[in-house]
């Protein structure tokens, strides 16, 4: 069991709107950390396969663009990050030196993988699998909140059919997740069609 599991779930609990924002949970993580609060031992950590998947989909651009998907709205920055490093929003007019870019996206890339692997707790999962799980995540968030409502990895089928068992189930619901502002983007297309690939790969 992850042993920082009790006071996410605490947190949860008693202040459901700080769990709900993504960048107050990474605060957390990052604060948690500085108190050497321990993660799981066994936490699963993301492949070098798995972090080429999501560079070359994400690409870094160092001075902050509106996001095309979504009518321009939240601007994005570095690594297809759409808050700095205390959770805040982009700006318009940011930018960043490719340092600054690289060390956001390992700060992210740690929460999503701590996320990832609570949501997973001791599902058997193959390095390809939590490579792929962990880009979609990157790209549509892990989804930890009180709600039902499948907005990203945490209420997904895909999750569940993950955890039941049913991998080639799972693998297909990576397609169904091509969409943004109501409309199919080719680029989702292949970035699903990449990551339903990684997890069916095995080890990478």
């Amino acid at each position: 069991m992850n042993p920082r599991k009790p006071v996410f779930d605490a947190v949860k609990a008693e202040l459901p709107q700080i769990w709900n924002d993504r960048g107050n949970i990474l605060a957390m993580d990052n604060l948690l950390d500085a108190f050497a609060f321990p993660r799981e031992a066994s936490s699963r950590r993301t492949s070098a396969r798995g972090i080429a998947l999501i560079h070359a989909f994400e690409s870094c651009r160092l001075e902050a663009y509106p996001d095309p998907a979504t009518g321009g709205r939240p601007f994005t920055i570095g690594w297809g990050n759409i808050t700095d490093e205390g959770g805040r929003p982009i700006k318009p007019g940011t930018v960043w030196s490719q340092e600054r870019a690289d060390a956001r996206f390992e700060q992210l890339l740690a929460g999503l993988e701590a996320e990832v692997n609570g949501l997973l707790g001791g599902a058997p999962t193959t390095q390809g699998q939590f490579d792929a799980m962990v880009s979609f995540a990157y790209n549509l968030g892990a989804d930890i909140d009180l709600d039902d409502i499948a907005e990203g990895l945490g209420d997904s089928t895909l999750l569940k059919k993950h955890l039941a068992g049913d991998y080639d189930g799972a693998a297909r619901e990576f397609a169904k997740w091509n969409r943004a502002g109501g409309r199919v983007l080719a680029g989702l297309t292949r970035r699903r069609a990449a990551e339903a690939a990684l997890y069916l790969s095995g080890s990478a």
